[in-house]
């Protein structure tokens, strides 16, 4: 059994934890800090992310989750997910949880009307996956331990760095749990690598 939690500042958590929901998994939507110590994984939802960076100010979660990701704890992030666990955010002068060693520019797709849909190929986990952009991030750039899952027109939007799963798009949007099951494999993965020490 793992626990997977949903960061539940803002953004989408319902449909985040709707897609985790399978056997062998329990799925905790996270208001607390103290609520972290219990997991094993942790989803941070889409939203908007200097919304949800002043919430994680405010509720003194920030150094908590870089706490949890120092752990080894696998850590997914979704739109602003991948912006908050970005190193580096093009027009500011550092990055958030700096967890992933990428370089993310913010709304590179334009505002929400620009918003698109468009089905990817993402290494590991399947050839048709339906991608929901909105005001959606990009991935510019990233470090050499950092393994390229999925491009869109040549242009990077899923990334894995061993426990740390990030994309542009919001794959909790659609009915395909397939995104979330991959999540809750490294999850199951690094539990048992922990256990196994």
């Amino acid at each position: 059994m793992v626990k997977i939690g949903v960061l539940a500042l803002q953004g989408a958590v319902r449909e985040h934890v709707k897609l985790l929901q399978a056997p062998g998994v329990e799925v905790v939507v996270v208001k607390k800090v103290e609520q972290l110590e219990e997991l094993d994984g942790l989803v941070l939802p889409g939203g908007e992310s200097t919304t949800m960076r002043r919430l994680i100010d405010k509720y003194d979660f920030f150094e908590p989750l870089k706490q949890f990701a120092k752990s080894e704890k696998p850590v997914f992030g979704t739109c602003a997910g991948l912006i908050l666990m970005a190193k580096q955010l093009i027009g500011q002068s550092e990055g958030h949880l700096e967890i992933i060693d990428m370089e993310v520019e913010r709304n590179a797709f334009g505002r929400q009307r620009e918003s698109f849909e468009a089905e990817l190929m993402v290494k590991g986990i399947a050839d048709d996956i339906m991608a929901v952009f909105i005001r959606a991030p990009l991935i510019k750039s990233v470090g050499e331990d950092v393994e390229i899952l999925s491009k869109y027109n040549g242009e990077i939007v899923a990334v894995r760095q061993d426990q740390f799963l990030a994309c542009s798009f919001h794959p909790e949007l659609t009915e395909d749990a397939r995104f979330h099951q991959y999540f809750v494999e490294i999850v199951k993965e690094t539990k048992n690598k922990c256990l196994n020490v």
